[in-house]
């Protein structure tokens, strides 16, 4: 019943309540992206959202504007071509807030697997794109248990362990987590992993 009617309400309503709470803040962060470095505000990305239709990912830019050589490698901490203000968005998450109107426009979840890119099909097995029977999420199970510092395989083990295991239950504890992860740091839950109530 919470997957097919209450999970879909509740993005709604939150996402909607946190959009009109952080409006300020976003308006701030809209202003002060562009007055750094000359460029857009939002940085967008085609990404593979629920039965592996493409959906587009906005987050507020934290790089230059110019060419980046993207690697296999996350971008961490104060790397070449992040700017100031961008490090810190990046660090608090703020570059993410965007994507809370995705979950009111229906292509995100509040809690599910992160959207990926379209490469990153060809590296997976066929239980592993299961991943996208399901909304893709703005947060979730593999970004509360060590995100960037867990390989791919892992990150798609948890979003499984997750699929497996969706109830409201789950999807609070996750969300307290990843609240508690912008004090704590990813790295600080690598070795704490999070145990999901099997309600199904």
């Amino acid at each position: 019943m919470y997957f097919f009617f209450f999970k879909r309400l509740l993005d709604v309503f939150v996402s909607l309540v946190l959009l009109v709470l952080l409006s300020p803040l976003l308006l701030i962060v809209a202003i002060l992206v562009p007055l750094e470095s000359s460029g857009p505000i939002f940085f967008n990305q085609e990404r593979v959202g629920k039965n592996l239709r493409p959906i587009t990912v906005f987050k507020f830019r934290t790089m230059t504007n110019e060419p980046h050589k993207v690697g296999k490698k996350p971008i961490i901490g104060r790397e070449t071509g992040v700017t100031k203000f961008g490090y810190w968005l990046r660090k608090f998450k703020i570059d993410e807030l965007p994507q809370l109107l995705s979950v009111l426009r229906g292509d995100l979840s509040l809690v599910g697997p992160r959207p990926s890119v379209r490469e990153q099909l060809n590296n997976m097995t066929e239980l592993e794109k299961s991943r996208y029977d399901i909304r893709p999420g703005l947060t979730g199970l593999a970004q509360v248990s060590g995100n960037i510092h867990l390989t791919w395989k892992e990150r798609y083990k948890k979003d499984l362990e997750y699929i497996s295991n969706i109830s409201f239950k789950n999807d609070f504890k996750i969300l307290l987590r990843t609240a508690l992860l912008l004090v704590k740091g990813e790295k600080y839950f690598l070795d704490k992993p999070l145990k999901l109530n099997n309600e199904n």
